[in-house]
């Protein structure tokens, strides 16, 4: 899990997600040698910092986002949340301003009404604007492994292993996920226009829940803020029965599910991630490998 560890070390919070993005072209470039389809790349100043990846004819692309949770400088030693991560008095944040690397913790403060405000607690001021996360611990036993920022690097990670058989597909390294809305409707679009890709899969992390069960399989989201075309979820669970893949029914009244209209055609994206608070995951890593949705991946092609 060597490159999981550092998947989950760049700083990636949404807005902030260069490095991760030069990280995973650099890796591309280095590795794609011994994949089994050499993917077209195409990144640059239409895609900002996306990535898509193409193979061979795809009808089908995999959806997985860059970016994590984290906090925003702001005035008098202010933090403003990015995305909806968790807030526990003394958590440590790390970043870098123009004075050099940051290691500091976050102060939770409660007014009489109970609301929080979050401060910094740092010797010097940091700079207004400079964007803090959350300071990796990557925590690895034969069976599980414990960090922050499973979401999505754990998405991305499968996505790259995916990557390495894959005959005909896409692979979309999206943005701004965890904090006012993502890219995939421009990427989407570019793979309807260029490749006439109607079909998505989403690679990312979800609760387990009473619904959604550890060691359960992939998750198909039946709802949440949004109803998905009950005919393309219908065809969705067909499928995954016909191929024996195991999956949980997932249900959510928050977040949703991104559908991308396009001349008169819709393409769903079912099992999309929630945005909401973020913590510690711990998964089953026998269990949440790129066996389970490589087989997903050949058995969507409709």
């Amino acid at each position: 899990m060597k490159l999981l560890k550092e998947l989950i070390e760049i700083r990636s919070a949404a807005s902030d997600e260069a490095r991760m993005k030069n990280f995973l072209l650099d890796y591309v470039q280095k590795n794609q040698s011994n994949w089994k389809v050499q993917p077209q790349v195409f990144e640059g100043r239409r895609f900002q910092d996306c990535i898509v990846l193409v193979f061979g004819k795809p009808t089908t692309a995999i959806y997985a986002h860059m970016d994590s949770i984290g906090f925003s400088v702001g005035y008098d030693k202010e933090l403003i949340k990015i995305g909806g991560p968790r807030t526990i008095d003394g958590m440590q944040l790390v970043g870098s301003d123009s004075q050099g690397e940051i290691e500091t913790e976050l102060m939770v403060i409660e007014d009489e009404n109970g609301h929080a405000s979050y401060q910094y607690v740092f010797e010097r001021e940091i700079e207004r604007g400079t964007i803090l996360t959350f300071k990796p611990n990557f925590r690895e036993t034969t069976e599980y492994i414990q960090s922050p920022y499973m979401d999505n690097r754990l998405g991305v990670w499968n996505a790259l292993q995916v990557a390495k058989s894959m005959d005909n597909g896409a692979i979309v390294f999206g943005t701004y996920e965890e904090h006012g809305g993502n890219a995939v409707a421009n990427c989407a679009k570019f793979l309807m226009e260029e490749f006439d890709v109607y079909q998505a899969l989403i690679s990312d992390i979800t609760w387990v829940t009473s619904g959604v069960r550890h060691e359960g399989g992939v998750a198909i989201s039946m709802r949440d803020s949004v109803l998905p075309r009950r005919s393309y979820l219908n065809r969705i669970i067909e499928l995954a029965k016909e191929s024996e893949v195991d999956f949980n029914w997932k249900l959510n009244q928050q977040a949703g599910v991104t559908v991308v209209y396009y001349k008169n055609r819709t393409c769903q994206l079912i099992g999309a991630s929630l945005v909401q608070q973020k913590i510690t995951y711990i998964l089953q890593m026998r269990k949440y490998t790129n066996l389970t949705f490589s087989q997903w991946l050949s058995c969507i092609n409709i």
